[in-house]
């Protein structure tokens, strides 16, 4: 089976189904039938023989009709924009001879992802429906599922339940593989950053003078020797009668590395999802922003990867309802990976692309804390790129990670991610403690224009 990546896959192992001795039926007829006849319980033989008979028989059949059904999935596309939709599509085919009188079809999707409040995904139609099948018939489910938050989902595999009209027998059966889908963080335009100084991060220190800046001038001079000929300023030279240049402000390229912290103790569980969410918003905006600027950018995160949930799935097994089905199939809950999350910084639609759906899966996690994060990562981390921080509750420890990392020669800029009411103030103020310039981001209004006013400056 394969688990997607916003259509790139990573092969996952099918366990197969463990060979259960079966028990033949015609040496324990013949035992009834003999302890009958030495017994004289000849009544009592025959109907227990009848009784095994029907036994073996719904069993059979109940076997028999849950293999009998092939099961393909079409799925519109593999990622999504929040507010886009898209169908699922389920062929189902009897391929035999046999006549099915029931069959429950279902496919799995996440009640977490589905149910109230903050669902992901809104389902319209039915990804469950009762069949009666005819041989060689085939049918179409299809139902539709729009994308409400970003995430890292997964589509199936489709639970085929029936047995025998008696009620002797149910079989369960997990008919197809799952699919992933992607739903993309949405991308927000920055009206706050300053485009033409190509500085969006704040006051960053210039240290090499890569280029000038054509919006901001500064003054002029006589003109030299090599100077262009679309610097020169005209008025003074009218004025003067001689040659004037003009001078500006400047820049550099400076990119950013995004590093965002996803540790649950600094991102309770009351503020969830929106509070990570709108921090996943603001990261991918600025990341779209560089990008649109031919910045190199990347990022670094202490939380986990969506996809390392995808768990192995067994095609068959021995299941004895539906709730020991879907919690053998579903994705895992956790993940015991401590291994930080990063993206090296580079420019480019395909580093934005990865940066992306890096972000869209994105999650939470009790592995790294952020101060681990940065001495695990800060070989990573270039003195050429702002390091650009996003926060959500800062501690003391937190704080002086970052402290220390701004006198090792970095230019780090936060962003608190916190309303007012929750301590924005005292997670800002350990950070000016520390000369560290920091924005604050109190709800997704805010997100166009987070990098325009500074809240608090060290």
């Amino acid at each position: 089976m394969k688990a997607k990546r916003g259509g790139v896959c990573r092969e996952v192992s099918i366990i197969p189904k463990s060979k259960v001795p079966k028990i033949q039926i015609l040496p324990v007829i013949a035992l009834v039938l003999l302890i009958g006849m030495l017994t004289g319980a000849n009544l009592f033989a025959l109907g227990a023989c009848s009784l095994l008979i029907v036994f073996q028989l719904t069993r059979f059949y109940a076997n028999h009709w849950a293999n009998s059904l092939s099961v393909e999935r079409q799925v519109t596309s593999s990622e999504l924009k929040i507010g886009e939709s898209l169908v699922v599509g389920l062929r189902l085919n009897n391929d035999t001879g046999y006549f099915i009188p029931w069959l429950f079809v279902e496919d799995l999707l996440s009640e977490r992802a589905t149910s109230q409040p903050n669902r992901a995904l809104e389902v319209t139609g039915y990804p469950a429906k009762l069949y009666f099948f005819r041989p060689k018939q085939i049918a179409l489910m299809t139902y539709q599922i729009k994308a409400i938050r970003r995430g890292y989902f997964q589509l199936g595999p489709t639970i085929l339940e029936t047995g025998d009209l008696l009620g002797l027998h149910r079989n369960y059966r997990v008919a197809s593989e799952p699919h992933c889908i992607l739903v993309l963080p949405k991308l927000v335009p920055l009206q706050g950053m300053n485009i033409a100084s190509r500085r969006p991060m704040g006051d960053l220190h210039v240290n090499d003078r890569l280029m000038e800046d054509p919006t901001q001038m500064v003054g002029i001079r006589e003109y030299r020797a090599g100077d262009s000929l679309n610097r020169i300023h005209w008025r003074a030279t009218a004025r003067t009668g001689k040659l004037h240049t003009r001078i500006f402000q400047p820049t550099c390229i400076q990119g950013a590395m995004l590093v965002l912290d996803m540790h649950r103790e600094t991102n309770p569980d009351r503020n969830e999802p929106v509070r990570t969410d709108l921090a996943v918003t603001m990261a991918a905006s600025l990341a779209h922003t560089l990008y649109l600027l031919n910045q190199p950018f990347g990022l670094i995160s202490n939380g986990r990867d969506a996809a390392d949930r995808v768990r192995q799935v067994r095609h068959e097994g021995d299941f004895s309802d539906r709730s020991s089905v879907r919690a053998d199939v579903e994705m895992n809950a956790k993940s015991s990976r401590l291994r930080p999350v990063i993206v090296d910084a580079r420019s480019g639609p395909e580093q934005f692309a990865e940066v992306h759906r890096t972000l869209a899966r994105l999650e939470r996690t009790d592995g790294l804390r952020f101060g681990d994060l940065l001495l695990e990562t800060q070989n990573r981390l270039s003195r050429q790129l702002s390091v650009l921080v996003f926060v959500q509750q800062v501690d003391d420890s937190m704080a002086l990670a970052l402290g220390l990392l701004r006198r090792r020669g970095y230019a780090v800029t936060a962003i608190v991610n916190q309303h007012e009411q929750d301590g924005q103030q005292d997670s800002a103020a350990r950070l000016v403690a520390y000369h560290i310039p920091v924005f604050a981001l109190p709800d997704e209004e805010a997100v166009p224009i987070v990098c325009r006013d500074m809240l608090l400056a060290g």
